[in-house]
């Protein structure tokens, strides 16, 4: 990604005013916080406590996915009797209680957060993960940094189907390519293109392919709104 030559301070308007992104659309296991080690212990966690035996591979395959295809992946890998639904249920109980003892930011995450908030630029956040555990989150961010969020119970079809961007570009008003989505997997990053958003890619657990209009960066530390926009 080009990044600006120049790091103007993020709330002046008149500076940045005609390089900020019109909004910023976050997923957040993986991109915003690095919840998806306690996803893995969870998963870990169930598949043994049922007899059964959880591989590494097993919760890559997992990452990024509707929580219910998550669930019935786990019911058919472990041969458990509950439900695909009950099984989320249970994946949100251990993550929400991790979360509940330390949120995981992602290395400039918070601060990306706080400078659009400060310049004026709307975010909202896109995740597959269900309110509940997205509420223990937000309790750490000032109010209103997200106009707007969009969970996986909110949506009929799930990343990497278009429906969550494309929700969330409509409930800010906005064409969804004049906004810009930060995104750490292949799923979320497939959802996001095909709403027609432009991606900013930031790899964390599994790798993401590099295509054209894909941009990547190592971190989000040292980057200003203005690079955001900046974005072709």
């Amino acid at each position: 990604m080009n990044t600006a030559s120049s790091r103007e301070p993020a709330g002046q308007h008149e500076e940045v005013g005609r390089r900020l992104p019109a909004a910023v659309l976050w997923d957040m296991d993986g991109t915003l916080v690095d919840t998806e080690p306690y996803w893995m212990a969870t998963e870990t966690e169930i598949a043994e406590t049922h007899g059964g035996t959880w591989t590494h591979e097993d919760a890559m395959a997992l990452v990024g996915n509707e929580l219910i295809v998550s669930g019935e992946y786990i019911r058919n890998r472990v041969g458990m009797q509950q439900s695909a639904a009950e099984i989320v249920e249970m994946l949100l109980d251990g993550v929400v209680a991790q979360v509940r003892h330390a949120v995981p930011w992602r290395p400039g995450a918070r601060e990306m957060l706080l400078a659009l908030h400060a310049a004026g630029v709307p975010c909202a956040l896109v995740t597959m993960s269900y309110q509940r555990l997205v509420a223990p989150i937000l309790e750490h961010l000032p109010p209103e940094t997200f106009r707007v969020i969009v969970t996986g119970d909110q949506v009929e079809k799930g990343k990497p189907h278009p429906e969550p961007y494309l929700t969330a570009a409509a409930a800010l008003g906005l064409d969804p390519a004049d906004c810009v989505a930060v995104e750490d997997s292949p799923t979320g990053v497939r959802s996001a293109e095909a709403a027609g958003c432009r991606v900013l890619v930031v790899p964390n657990h599994v790798p993401v392919p590099a295509a054209p209009g894909r941009h990547f960066r190592d971190t989000l530390e040292d980057l200003t709104p203005a690079d955001l926009g900046a974005l072709g």
